[in-house]
């Protein structure tokens, strides 16, 4: 009877409790207040505002697998826990003086941050925060991304090396990969995790690895192209985890130009060109493939373009507003929201129609991240 009992109790207790689903919800970075805005997809509206994650101005964030805690990244350094289903700051450490990113290990169980200052690549249990690896560089880390088997893979700007931190065991395994390029700025990994690439500042091309040879070797990608021989301005650094895979292609924003390039992603060659509105930061494609999306640098950032895969031309071209900063699809395509700075506003858009279907306020927006992020690699 007293097994009965406690069964109907605890079955009374599941059913009147409040159901948090986590599939739906986003976060954006209010970047002038150290806040985030709790969004929802489906209703398109904003669920809660939490305060306390200090500099946001060059912030991004990664989610645990099972999609309920926020990873943020800050610039001043922080790393801080949200709970996505409570609403609240979980944990907060301040690991670095400066900081550029991060990523979570395919398990989920650590989670990695990118310096600038001291340098270094510093690894914290997700559960506890407590840091249970420091990996000195001797320079500034950028492109920190995860990688198949409990793996990080990052690059140093000062010494143009990629290392490759292996934790599957207790004793970390470190591979050092030099003569990447001058000064590498950025990186991305395919969603296959094999393709590492890093962009160059400091000369022409790119520089990929090939992740699933056993001893990778630096493969150079369009040595041709860039800013090294010609001394250009550039407004702002285009962004390489925007890059677009659609299809067989890679499509990329060009540094300095105002040109999207097109690059067969089996033979990391050049096919094509598309002459664009301005600077490109981001060319996001439609998680279909059919369609990129690009947003621009500074003067021009009040506008998107957006290409067609197939003849690679530009179908559609508005303005949403004033300093348009980052652009994330739902998880199937049908729609995308658009942080607009200046505007104080995310802006939402069928991808079919280009009709736009709500706004909604929040303070100086930047980066937003849906919870499909979760389960991609690299992001």
């Amino acid at each position: 009877m007293k097994r009965l009992l406690a069964a109907a109790l605890l079955f009374a207790s599941t059913a009147s409790a409040e159901t948090v689903a986590t599939g739906d919800m986003g976060v954006v970075i209010e970047r002038a207040t150290g806040s985030v805005l709790l969004v929802d997809q489906s209703d398109r509206a904003a669920l809660a505002r939490i305060e306390g994650f200090g500099d946001l101005s060059h912030a991004s964030l990664v989610y645990s697998p099972d999609e309920r805690f926020a990873y943020v990244f800050g610039r001043d350094g922080g790393l801080t826990k949200l709970d996505i289903t409570t609403r609240q700051i979980v944990n907060r450490v301040m690991q670095s003086g400066n900081a550029i990113g991060g990523a979570i290990s395919d398990d989920g169980k650590l989670v990695a941050v990118s310096n600038y200052e001291p340098g270094g690549v510093r690894v914290f249990d997700a559960d506890t925060l407590e840091m249970v690896l420091d990996i000195p560089t001797g320079g500034k880390t950028i492109g920190l991304v995860d990688a198949p088997g409990r793996r990080f893979v990052f690059t140093v700007w000062d010494t143009g090396e990629t290392w490759i931190a292996d934790l599957t065991d207790a004793e970390p395994q470190i591979t050092r990969i030099p003569d990447m390029g001058d000064r590498p700025y950025d990186a991305l990994i395919t969603a296959n995790g094999r393709t590492y690439i890093t962009g160059l500042f400091g000369e022409d091309g790119m520089t990929a690895l090939d992740l699933w040879d056993e001893n990778p070797e630096p493969i150079r990608v369009l040595p041709n192209y860039g800013r090294g021989q010609e001394e250009m301005p550039v407004y702002k650094m285009p962004h390489l985890e925007g890059w677009a895979l659609t299809g067989s292609e890679f499509v990329l924003p060009a540094v300095g130009h105002h040109e999207v390039l097109w690059v067969d992603a089996d033979t990391l060659e050049e096919t094509a060109r598309t002459k664009t509105h301005g600077q490109p930061v981001f060319a996001m494609a439609r998680p279909d493939g059919r369609q990129v999306w690009v947003n621009f640098a500074h003067p021009l950032n009040d506008t998107i373009q957006v290409i067609d895969s197939v003849s690679k031309e530009i179908i559609h071209q508005f303005q949403p507003g004033p300093a348009v900063l980052h652009m994330e699809f739902t998880a199937r395509g049908h729609e995308v929201w658009l942080s607009v700075r200046d505007a104080g506003k995310i802006m939402v858009y069928d991808t079919r129609t280009f009709e736009k279907l709500r706004e909604i306020d929040a303070e100086s927006p930047s980066g937003i991240f849906f919870t499909a992020r979760a389960h991609r690699t690299g992001l």
